[in-house]
């Protein structure tokens, strides 16, 4: 049997780094994912590892770049605003085809906001974090177990595709504390990095990094060439969870901690026989549009449940062709919404009475 640890959200996802082989973290502390670094800054150096705390969050992401460029594992991690900081480097890494790992643990914006949990980046992480025709991918964690898994996930797809990989998680599940399973994770075949600036003792063309190309022709191809990988990533990279939804009325789809909330309400909402059940995207790039598109013939209504004002909303209208109605419900600025809130328009949905 699988030895379990009970850890902090945060920590766990710095363990999880660890143990996928990553020696160089590169960040600067934000709360509330502070803890991760300071994880890092006490055992990265057991295992011959680099936690470094950069000046800034724009020098942290262009160490990150570095890094990257030579074929390392590296990661970094901040909360909302300092994520925005780091988005000009983001492109950069994007427009190199370096791999990375990026953690935001969310907190409320815009600006400086506050401290407390939110799901108010979901546009950012998804539609426009960077500038140019370019999409990285995006994994929602909805428990602490799941934190530590799609860590290790999050490294090994940075490698194969040639991208950064973002870990978008909240500042409730990096504080909270679960058993977690360190060994739980999916095994894959990775690719030879013969791309990384590594020194060539003759053997081989210098590797360039680079992202400027001055040939329209030779740009334009480029990003052709990695749509055809976005294409691949969509067709075959695709994670999603289900509840109780195969028989139900009202679908309700929700990601991060705000999926567990509504697993909650849908039990409440069950018991007093109303037919609810939970759709969640485990990738919010690439969207599981299909998987929830089957849906749409099934169900009368969609219910778009986040800790914003309803980023994902629009996703889910265009994953259903709005075939049925959707709704959204959602608190924001850092307040988590509770089971009976959700109850209330589950309830208020199932007697046509939602707006």
């Amino acid at each position: 049997m699988a030895k379990k640890v009970l850890m902090k959200g945060n920590e766990a996802l710095a363990e999880a780094a660890i143990r996928s082989g990553c020696r160089l973290f590169f960040g600067y502390p934000i709360t509330p994912q502070t803890e991760l670094s300071e994880y890092l800054a006490k055992n990265m150096p057991k295992v011959d590892g680099l936690c470094l705390q950069a000046e800034s969050e724009i020098a942290a992401i262009n160490m990150v770049l570095g890094a990257a460029s030579t074929g390392a594992r590296v990661f970094t991690s901040s909360s909302s605003p300092g994520i925005s900081l780091k988005s000009e480097g983001i492109s950069y890494i994007v427009g190199s085809d370096l791999p990375c790992v990026i953690i935001n643990v969310q907190r409320g914006g815009p600006g400086l906001g506050g401290i407390q949990p939110a799901q108010q980046d979901y546009y950012q992480a998804t539609k426009a974090l960077g500038h140019g025709d370019m999409h990285f991918i995006v994994l929602a964690p909805a428990y602490v177990q799941e934190m530590a898994t799609l860590v290790g996930e999050a490294f090994d797809l940075a490698d194969i595709y040639r991208m950064p990989v973002m870990i978008l998680a909240d500042g409730a599940l990096g504080q909270m504390m679960e058993p977690v399973d360190f060994e739980a994770k999916r095994q894959r075949v990775l690719p030879e990095k013969t791309w990384a600036t590594t020194g060539h003792g003759g053997k081989r063309p210098h590797n360039i990094v680079n992202s400027l190309y001055i040939n329209p022709d030779e740009l334009e191809r480029i990003i052709l060439e990695r749509y055809e990988r976005y294409k691949e990533i969509e067709e075959k990279e695709v994670l999603f969870d289900t509840y109780m939804a195969d028989d139900a009325d009202i679908l309700i789809v929700s990601y991060g901690i705000t999926a567990r909330i509504a697993k909650t309400a849908i039990n409440m909402a069950r018991e007093k026989g109303i037919k609810v059940g939970l759709f969640r995207p485990i990738t919010l790039w690439p969207y599981p549009s299909k998987q929830l598109a089957e849906y749409a013939d099934k169900v009368n209504a969609f219910l778009s449940l986040e800790m914003n004002m309803g980023q994902m909303t629009d996703d889910v209208k265009v994953a259903t062709s709005c075939k049925k109605p959707v709704y959204h419900y959602g608190r924001t600025g850092g307040v988590i919404p509770t089971p009976d809130e959700v109850l209330e328009q589950i309830v208020k949905i199932s007697e046509g009475g939602a707006k």
